[in-house]
C-alpha cells in the first residue's frame, strides 16, 4: 500500500488491514513517530519506507523505528540487518536510562526544593518565636501584626505537608529511602559545599574523602545561627582545608563583632554576606571592619566587588584607633590569653624592651615591633559566642555564690569564737579565784599533799 499526503497513521486503519505487508510513506509530512507507531501492532508488516519525510532527517529515526517494530525485515527499500537490530536494541536501552536518569534527576530537585522551603519555614518560625520572647521580656505586649506573621507561618505550615504528600508518594516510590520532610540538607556540587540548617553542621564530623574536601573551595551556610556556625570553624578548618570562600545567608550575622571570629580560619579570600536575614549588611562601614579586622587573609573580595588597596588604607584609617585603644586598656594577662602560643613569646619579647634605652633596641626590632603590635591590636577584638558569654555568666555566679557561702561560714565562726572569748573575759577572774584556793587547800598540809601526788603517780603506772 502506498499513501500520499499523510501526516499520521489511525490505529483503526491498522486493525481494517490485518494483512498488510508493505506499506509505503515516502515524500509526506510525517514529522514524529507518535504520528505513525500504531503500526508496531502490526504483526503482518515487514516492509515499510519513510524516506523524503521529516522524520527521516532525524539522528534517532532508523534506531527508534527497528526498536519499536521489532517485526520489519526492509526499511526505505533497505535489508534490516542483525547489526542494525542489536545497535537500535543497545541505542533504545541507553535512552531509557537517559530517561530514567533525567527523571531521577528532577525528582531529586524537586526534593531539594521542598527541603529547603520547609528549612526556611522552620526558621521563620524560630526566628518569629525568638522575637516574641524578646518583645515580652522589654515589656511589651505583642500587636496583631506579629500574630498574623505566625498565622500566616502557620498557614503555610499546614499548607505544606499537603504539597509534601503529593510528590512524596511519587518519590518513595521512585527512590525508595528519600523523604522531603527533612530538617537540614548538606549538599556538594561541584567545588561548593552547601549547608542548610543547622542539622547540617553536624556532616562536618563525616569521614569525607581527600578528594572531595580538597575539592571544595566554597562553602555556603543558610538557615543557620551565626553562633552555632562559630563552634564548628575549627572542624571546616581541618576538614576542608582549601575552602576560601565564605558565604552566609539568614544566619543572625547582626553584629560587626560577629566578624572577629573569622579570624580563627586558616584562610579566606572572598566573602559573601547576603542582605537576607543579615543585618549588618545595613550598617555603612562593615566592609571597612571585615578589611581591618581580617587584613592578614588580604582579601580579594567582599559580596563580589574587588578589594582595593584605597579601600585597606580607608580600612585603617577608621579602625586603626579602636584597636589601639582597646589593645592599650587591656590589661598585660587578658592579653597574654587572647594570643596564640606563637605570638605570645614575641609580645613578651616586645615586653622585655620597653625597659631598655632608645639606642639599645635596633631598627629591625623596631619594625618587628610595629607589625606585631598591629596584629595584637587586632587580636584584642575578638567575638565571644552568646552560649560561651551565658556559661562565663553562670560559671561567675556560681563563684560568687559559693564566695557569699564561704565567708558567711567564716563570719559566723568568727562570731563564735568572739562569743566564746568574750564569756571566757567575763568568767576568768572568779576562775582564778577558784584555782588559786584550790591549789593553797591541797598544799596546807605538806604530807597530805604529797601522799596524794605519789598516790597519783602509782595510779598512772
Amino acid at each position: 500500500m502506498t499513501l500520499k499526503e499523510t501526516t499520521q497513521v489511525d490505529k483503526r486503519d491498522v486493525n481494517n488491514l490485518p494483512c498488510l505487508q508493505r506499506l509505503f510513506l515516502s515524500y509526506n509530512n510525517i514529522s514524529n513517530f507518535e504520528s505513525v507507531c500504531c503500526l508496531a501492532e502490526s504483526p503482518s508488516l515487514s516492509d515499510i519506507a519513510f524516506d523524503g519525510n521529516p522524520i527521516a532527517q532525524e539522528s534517532w529515526y532508523k534506531h527508534t523505528v527497528l526498536q519499536n517494530m521489532m517485526q520489519l525485515r526492509q526499511l526505505d527499500m533497505k535489508r534490516v540487518t542483525e547489526e542494525e537490530r542489536r545497535m537500535a536494541s543497545v541505542v533504545a536501552k541507553k535512552e531509557e536510562e537517559r530517561k530514567r536518569e533525567s527523571h531521577r534527576q528532577s525528582l531529586l530537585k524537586e526534593k531539594k526544593r521542598l527541603t529547603i522551603n520547609n528549612i526556611a519555614r522552620q526558621w521563620d518560625l524560630q526566628q518569629h518565636q525568638v522575637t516574641n520572647i524578646a518583645t515580652k521580656q522589654d515589656g511589651k505586649d505583642p500587636d496583631s501584626p506579629s500574630r498574623d506573621l505566625c498565622q500566616m507561618d502557620g498557614r503555610a505550615v499546614s499548607e505544606f505537608p499537603e504539597e509534601v504528600g503529593s510528590l512524596d508518594s511519587v518519590l518513595t516510590s521512585t527512590l525508595p529511602g528519600l523523604s522531603v520532610i527533612d530538617t537540614h540538607l548538606v549538599e556538594v556540587d561541584g567545588d561548593t559545599l552547601s549547608l542548610y540548617g543547622s542539622g547540617a553542621l553536624e556532616s562536618l564530623d563525616r569521614n569525607w574523602s581527600i578528594q572531595t574536601a580538597g575539592m571544595v573551595t566554597t562553602v555556603f551556610f543558610a538557615f543557620i545561627e551565626f553562633d552555632e556556625i562559630v563552634q564548628v570553624f575549627h572542624k571546616l578548618k581541618m576538614k576542608f582545608p582549601n575552602s576560601l570562600h565564605l558565604k552566609f545567608k539568614e544566619t543572625n550575622l547582626a553584629m560587626l563583632q560577629q566578624f572577629n571570629a573569622l579570624a580563627q580560619l586558616r584562610r579566606v579570600d572572598q566573602l559573601t554576606v547576603d542582605p537576607q536575614g543579615n543585618p549588618v549588611v545595613g550598617f555603612t562601614l562593615w566592609k571597612y571592619y571585615v578589611l581591618f579586622r581580617l587584613s592578614h587573609f588580604s582579601l580579594q573580595k567582599i559580596n563580589g566587588t574587588e578589594v582595593t588597596q584605597n579601600d585597606m588604607i580607608m580600612a585603617e584609617r577608621l579602625f586603626g584607633i579602636l584597636a589601639h585603644v582597646a589593645s592599650s586598656e587591656l590589661p598585660q594577662y587578658r592579653m597574654i590569653s587572647i594570643l596564640g602560643d606563637a605570638r605570645k613569646k614575641q609580645f613578651r619579647c616586645l615586653q622585655e624592651t620597653k625597659g631598655k634605652k632608645p639606642g639599645v633596641v635596633s631598627e629591625e626590632n623596631n619594625d618587628s615591633k610595629r607589625l606585631i603590635g598591629e596584629n595584637t591590636n587586632r587580636a584584642v577584638l575578638n567575638y565571644t559566642t552568646r552560649d560561651f558569654y551565658d556559661e562565663k555568666l553562670e560559671e561567675t555566679k556560681k563563684k560568687k555564690k559559693f564566695c557569699k557561702v564561704y565567708m558567711e561560714d567564716l563570719v559566723k565562726e568568727a562570731t563564735e569564737i568572739s562569743t566564746k572569748g568574750m564569756a571566757l573575759q567575763r568568767l576568768w577572774p572568779q576562775l582564778f579565784i577558784e584555782l588559786v584556793r584550790d591549789a593553797v587547800l591541797e598544799t596546807r598540809s605538806k604530807n597530805s599533799y604529797m601522799k596524794l601526788c605519789l598516790q597519783q603517780i602509782a595510779d598512772q603506772k
